[in-house]
Protein backbone atom coordinates (compact mmCIF):
# COMPACT_ATOMS: atom_id res chain seq x y z
CA UNK A 1 0.00 0.00 0.00
CA UNK A 2 2.78 2.68 1.11
CA UNK A 3 4.78 1.24 -2.02
CA UNK A 4 2.07 1.81 -4.20
CA UNK A 5 1.76 5.50 -3.04
CA UNK A 6 5.22 5.83 -3.52
CA UNK A 7 5.28 4.87 -6.89
CA UNK A 8 2.29 7.19 -7.42
CA UNK A 9 3.94 9.75 -5.67
CA UNK A 10 7.57 9.71 -7.57
CA UNK A 11 5.14 9.31 -11.39
CA UNK A 12 3.26 12.14 -10.71
CA UNK A 13 6.62 14.36 -9.39
CA UNK A 14 8.23 12.86 -12.96
CA UNK A 15 5.87 14.24 -14.94
CA UNK A 16 5.17 17.41 -13.28
CA UNK A 17 9.13 18.01 -13.62
CA UNK A 18 9.13 16.99 -17.01
CA UNK A 19 6.39 18.77 -18.40
CA UNK A 20 8.21 22.34 -16.19
CA UNK A 21 11.03 21.07 -18.55
CA UNK A 22 8.96 20.64 -22.03
CA UNK A 23 7.01 23.84 -21.64
CA UNK A 24 10.32 25.80 -20.42
CA UNK A 25 12.23 24.89 -23.27
CA UNK A 26 9.57 26.02 -25.70
CA UNK A 27 9.00 29.57 -24.12
CA UNK A 28 12.79 29.71 -24.34
CA UNK A 29 12.28 28.67 -27.92
CA UNK A 30 10.02 31.68 -28.95
CA UNK A 31 11.48 33.73 -26.68
CA UNK A 32 15.24 33.16 -28.91
CA UNK A 33 13.22 33.73 -32.14
CA UNK A 34 12.23 36.67 -31.07
CA UNK A 35 8.20 36.43 -31.75
CA UNK A 36 6.92 38.49 -29.63
CA UNK A 37 9.41 41.58 -29.61
CA UNK A 38 9.28 41.12 -33.46
CA UNK A 39 5.12 41.30 -33.48
CA UNK A 40 5.90 44.54 -31.10
CA UNK A 41 8.38 45.91 -33.37
CA UNK A 42 5.93 45.45 -36.49
CA UNK A 43 2.93 46.82 -34.95
CA UNK A 44 4.83 49.59 -33.17
CA UNK A 45 3.28 48.30 -29.83
CA UNK A 46 6.48 48.12 -27.68
CA UNK A 47 5.03 49.40 -24.84
CA UNK A 48 2.93 46.15 -24.64
CA UNK A 49 5.26 43.57 -24.61
CA UNK A 50 4.48 42.45 -21.28
CA UNK A 51 1.19 42.35 -22.04
CA UNK A 52 1.81 40.32 -25.28
CA UNK A 53 4.12 37.96 -23.21
CA UNK A 54 1.08 37.32 -20.32
CA UNK A 55 -1.45 36.19 -23.05
CA UNK A 56 1.07 34.04 -24.88
CA UNK A 57 1.85 32.20 -21.21
CA UNK A 58 -2.27 32.22 -20.08
CA UNK A 59 -2.81 30.79 -23.77
CA UNK A 60 -0.63 28.25 -22.97
CA UNK A 61 -1.76 27.27 -19.61
CA UNK A 62 -5.10 27.61 -20.54
CA UNK A 63 -4.80 25.44 -23.90
CA UNK A 64 -2.58 22.57 -21.56
CA UNK A 65 -5.48 22.33 -19.60
CA UNK A 66 -8.44 21.86 -21.76
CA UNK A 67 -6.07 19.48 -23.88
CA UNK A 68 -5.29 17.78 -20.63
CA UNK A 69 -8.96 17.62 -19.23
CA UNK A 70 -11.16 17.16 -22.39
CA UNK A 71 -12.89 20.53 -21.02
CA UNK A 72 -15.54 22.16 -24.16
CA UNK A 73 -16.32 25.29 -23.90
CA UNK A 74 -19.56 25.96 -25.25
CA UNK A 75 -18.20 29.01 -27.07
CA UNK A 76 -20.55 28.46 -30.38
CA UNK A 77 -19.03 27.87 -33.90
CA UNK A 78 -18.06 31.77 -34.68
CA UNK A 79 -15.84 31.92 -31.66
CA UNK A 80 -14.37 28.48 -32.39
CA UNK A 81 -13.23 29.60 -36.36
CA UNK A 82 -11.98 33.01 -34.81
CA UNK A 83 -9.98 31.00 -32.26
CA UNK A 84 -8.84 28.64 -34.85
CA UNK A 85 -7.69 31.74 -37.17
CA UNK A 86 -5.90 33.14 -34.25
CA UNK A 87 -3.79 29.98 -33.70
CA UNK A 88 -3.22 29.46 -37.14
CA UNK A 89 -1.93 33.14 -37.24
CA UNK A 90 -0.07 32.70 -34.17
CA UNK A 91 2.21 28.82 -35.42
CA UNK A 92 2.22 30.36 -38.79
CA UNK A 93 4.25 33.90 -37.33
CA UNK A 94 6.19 31.36 -35.67
CA UNK A 95 7.13 29.54 -38.52
CA UNK A 96 7.69 32.65 -40.60
CA UNK A 97 10.00 33.84 -37.22
CA UNK A 98 12.02 30.82 -36.91
CA UNK A 99 12.58 30.96 -40.86
CA UNK A 100 13.97 34.46 -40.35
CA UNK A 101 15.90 33.48 -37.66
CA UNK A 102 17.71 30.68 -39.26
CA UNK A 103 17.60 33.09 -42.57
CA UNK A 104 16.11 30.66 -44.39
CA UNK A 105 14.20 32.47 -47.13
CA UNK A 106 17.44 34.88 -48.18
CA UNK A 107 19.40 30.87 -48.46
CA UNK A 108 17.09 30.25 -50.67
CA UNK A 109 16.83 32.82 -52.62
CA UNK A 110 20.09 33.13 -53.32
CA UNK A 111 20.80 29.22 -54.09
CA UNK A 112 18.01 29.54 -56.21
CA UNK A 113 19.14 32.48 -57.84
CA UNK A 114 15.59 34.42 -57.11
CA UNK A 115 15.91 38.08 -57.35
CA UNK A 116 12.59 39.38 -57.37
CA UNK A 117 9.24 37.41 -56.35
CA UNK A 118 10.09 36.85 -52.99
CA UNK A 119 6.96 38.44 -51.54
CA UNK A 120 5.00 35.37 -53.65
CA UNK A 121 7.75 32.80 -52.68
CA UNK A 122 6.61 33.59 -49.01
CA UNK A 123 2.89 33.92 -49.81
CA UNK A 124 3.11 30.32 -51.68
CA UNK A 125 4.53 29.04 -48.59
CA UNK A 126 1.94 30.29 -46.01
CA UNK A 127 -0.99 29.35 -49.23
CA UNK A 128 -0.20 25.85 -49.56
CA UNK A 129 0.05 25.80 -45.30
CA UNK A 130 -3.48 26.63 -45.24
CA UNK A 131 -4.60 24.36 -47.75
CA UNK A 132 -2.74 21.21 -46.46
CA UNK A 133 -4.93 22.12 -42.90
CA UNK A 134 -8.03 22.79 -44.70
CA UNK A 135 -7.99 19.60 -46.10
CA UNK A 136 -6.46 18.10 -42.96
CA UNK A 137 -9.59 19.39 -40.94
CA UNK A 138 -12.29 19.55 -43.27
CA UNK A 139 -12.11 16.39 -45.23
CA UNK A 140 -12.90 13.40 -43.49
CA UNK A 141 -10.17 10.56 -44.04
CA UNK A 142 -8.03 12.75 -46.55
CA UNK A 143 -4.66 11.81 -44.84
CA UNK A 144 -5.87 8.70 -43.82
CA UNK A 145 -5.99 7.31 -46.94
CA UNK A 146 -3.67 4.78 -48.50
CA UNK A 147 -2.94 6.91 -51.09
CA UNK A 148 -0.13 9.12 -49.63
Amino acid sequence: MLLDILRYAFAVLIGFASGAVVSGAVFAFISVIGVVPRFAQKTRTQAYVKTYETALTLGGIFGTIIGFTGLRLPIGAVATALASICIGIFYGSLAMSLAETLDVIPILTRRGRVSRGIFFFVLAIAFGKMVGALLYFLVPGFYSSGDM
